[in-house]
């Protein structure tokens, strides 16, 4: 019997990568019935450093900008048949987190992101979070590289 995977979790970031991994995980967890998808969002609170006065509001709207689009992940997936998705907002760096926390809390057995969502200068600087999920996962990670046809 080939790897059957029940927990499959999937960083959505709002960029392109993450849709094409969120696309996948939907044919991944069809391919594999039972099985639940985590979408996770992570609010990057390193960026909120950089505003000066980190008033509530702001964090208040990245709530909202999360939670809308796990929302519409989700109806997606719904639509396709897929219903075992569950959302998951979290804060802080998203490569801790996903790699770290994440996998553990929701005993993940799949981890799959987009290839990158960091400019080559970001990248240079701190790694793509894709990178850091790889080395330290330690479940089977499918980091996505290819568009939807």
């Amino acid at each position: 019997m080939a790897n059957h995977y029940q927990n499959i979790v999937v960083a959505v970031d709002g960029s392109k990568e993450a849709e094409y991994a969120f696309r996948k995980s939907i044919d991944v967890a069809k391919r594999n019935p039972g099985s639940t998808i985590h979408l996770v969002n992570v609010i990057d609170t390193r960026s909120f450093a950089a505003v000066e006065a980190y008033d509530r509001s702001i964090a208040e709207r990245a709530k909202e900008h999360s939670d809308n689009l796990l929302k519409g992940y989700k109806e997606e997936a719904a639509n396709e048949g897929v219903d075992n998705v569950k959302l998951i907002v979290e804060y802080g760096s998203p490569k801790n987190i996903i790699t770290k926390e994440l996998s553990n809390l929701v005993d993940a057995d799949l981890i799959i992101c987009g290839a990158t969502g960091l400019n080559a200068v970001e990248r240079f600087l701190i790694g793509s979070v894709s990178e850091a999920i790889v080395r330290s996962a330690k479940c089977d990670v499918l980091v996505i590289r290819t568009p939807e046809k």
